[in-house]
């Protein structure tokens, strides 16, 4: 499966097509515990690409499936840009998944990650 050119990594970083960054290795985890209490049957990392117009392409960072068989759109963003936002809105919109927002907790906030569903 190709992946395009490198994409941005946080902060201007360039990262290799296909390989995680920090926060969404740390989500993997997550979604690993899921699926191992039985909330998820899979994931899968930049599983799935949605074309929302010409030459414009969505790939949500995780795509998971829920036991009733709901497939979950998982995006995780230490910021958001304003493209990033649109593309999120036009994909929710344009297509019958959930799509979820994922960030990161502080750790004085207790850690962990916060969910938000693009609608």
């Amino acid at each position: 499966m190709s992946y395009g050119n490198f994409r941005r990594g946080g902060r201007g970083k360039r990262r290799t097509p296909g390989t995680m960054n920090g926060l969404e290795s740390a989500f993997s985890l997550e979604l690993t515990r899921r699926v191992n209490a039985g909330e998820l049957l899979w994931w899968r990392f930049e599983g799935i690409t949605l074309k929302l117009a010409p030459d414009t392409r969505l790939t949500p960072d995780f795509a998971t499936q829920t036991p009733d068989g709901e497939i979950v759109l998982y995006e995780t963003k230490g910021f958001m840009e304003d493209d990033a936002h649109v593309k999120l809105k036009v994909a929710s919109a344009s297509f019958p998944f959930r799509i979820i927002v994922v960030k990161k907790r502080a750790k004085k906030d207790g850690g962990g990650f916060t969910e938000e569903e693009v609608k």
